[in-house]
């Protein structure tokens, strides 16, 4: 199961209208394909992968190597199966920018429709986006958030983050194109906790450090901040004013909180006394600089410091033919095209289109 993290250069401006259009069917007839002779799970497994979803991206004519694939790619998708998905059984929820902030909404129609409570499903879209915007502070906000599901609630999210400020020129960058943005793939299935190594790979060409509540090696520190949590904002309050006094030769030291805003967080974690780190993380207003601050305050008084590992795991733009980070799995990514190759041959489309989108999925 490969699930996680694909960084890509930014690009600006949309698809042509013509080619969306044509986005729209292929990708209808691709999913239409895969659901009827695999199984939705089966959809949501290929769609949680970041080589495939980027080969299949290729495949409906995008650029391979733009950050607009994942917005234009989940666009079509969704797009082109809203008159099939009950016929389906897989559901499209969410989107960029104000559309993101309606997938509840969305959600929870579609539960009324089905029949079934969608508590559990608004829950996983909202904490998905709770830990890539907060837990994992690798200076990327989310902007684009697609919360995939199917009838029985299994479900797979898409979303992705802009870099908040210019990375450094390299010779992999141009003048000019400083910006990334980074595409966060959830899948429910398997996944065992959400404040815990939820993302099963990651598939990343920069890898920096980074703040990683999530990584395993954060178990203490999470437990730590979550009894600090339970403090008296008072003494919490104290404890900053230490922090803030000491040289700026740590990551955490970035907190920048404003004392107004971080008293009034810290009273709704000690008014609510949460009985672990992801019930923490539901607290109204409590987001990366007050994470931040309590990391710092537990690792100075009790000396155990969160992981700073960037998720990355695989090299992603290049396939990493020199080894890096890790040499790709061959094996799994011929797999991956051959699966893919299957899927065109047996969908609903004219063999002109057919024929173009082998050709393409040829040159990946």
């Amino acid at each position: 199961m490969r699930t996680g993290i694909a960084d890509l250069p930014l690009h600006y401006g949309r698809a042509p209208k013509w080619l969306f259009e044509k986005m729209t069917k292929l990708s209808r007839a691709i999913i239409e394909a895969i659901v009827i002779e695999y199984g939705p799970e089966e959809f949501l497994r290929r769609i949680s992968d970041p080589y495939w979803f980027q080969a299949f991206g290729s495949v409906l004519g995008f650029d391979w190597h733009s950050s607009g694939i994942t917005t234009t790619v989940c666009g079509a998708m969704k797009e082109g199966t809203k008159d099939i998905s009950f016929e389906l059984g897989i559901f499209f929820c969410g989107g960029k920018g104000g559309a993101s902030r309606k997938t509840p909404v969305e959600i929870e129609k579609i539960g009324d429709r089905l029949g079934k409570d969608p508590g559990e499903l608004i829950y996983a879209s909202k904490m998905s986006a709770k830990i890539d915007n907060t837990c994992v502070q690798d200076g990327y906000n989310l902007y684009h958030h697609m919360f995939i599901f199917t009838r029985d609630f299994k479900w797979a999210v898409i979303q992705q983050g802009m870099s908040e400020e210019k990375q450094k020129q390299s010779v992999r960058l141009q003048p000019g194109k400083t910006k990334t943005a980074r595409r966060y793939h959830w899948l429910s299935l398997n996944l065992n906790s959400f404040v815990c190594e939820p993302h099963a790979a990651v598939c990343c060409d920069i890898v920096k450090p980074c703040l990683n509540m999530v990584a395993k090696e954060s178990e203490e520190s999470r437990k730590i901040i979550t009894e600090i949590s339970k403090e008296k904002p008072e003494k919490i309050l104290k404890e900053t004013e230490t922090i803030l006094k000491i040289p700026a030769r740590h990551y955490l030291l970035k907190i920048d909180i404003n004392p107004r805003y971080f008293y009034k967080t810290l009273l709704k974690t000690y008014e609510k006394e949460p009985k672990d780190f992801e019930n923490l993380l539901q607290t109204e207003g409590f987001g990366p600089k007050t994470l931040r601050a309590l990391a710092l305050i537990g690792e100075l008084i009790y000396g155990t410091g969160p992981s700073f590992r960037d998720p990355a795991r695989y090299s992603f733009t290049h396939g990493g033919k020199d080894g890096h980070p890790y040499p790709v799995d061959r094996d799994v990514y011929n797999q991956s095209i051959s699966f893919l190759e299957s899927a065109i041959k047996k969908a609903k489309i004219g063999e002109i289109e057919k024929l173009k989108a082998l050709k393409r999925l040829s040159l990946i």
